[in-house]
């Protein structure tokens, strides 16, 4: 699975439950909630104030790809 800004979350869990770490690192700390579950990896580094580049370096990292 290739990781990118349009990437939802839920389904980035659901083949990379390691990932969780990184998000509630930059506050998304209900990750069981729809919302989370939902949303890409852009809004929610736009509604955390993070650069979404830098989080899908650590992501990708971290599941090899």
């Amino acid at each position: 699975m290739t990781i990118n800004k349009d990437t939802i979350i839920g389904d980035i869990l659901k083949v990379a439950p390691q990932a969780a770490p990184i998000f509630m690192g930059i506050g998304m700390h209900c990750l069981g909630c729809p919302a989370s579950q939902g949303e890409t990896v852009e809004k929610a580094c736009a509604v955390h104030g993070v650069d979404v580049n830098e989080l899908l370096a650590q992501v990708n990292k971290l599941i090899g790809k």
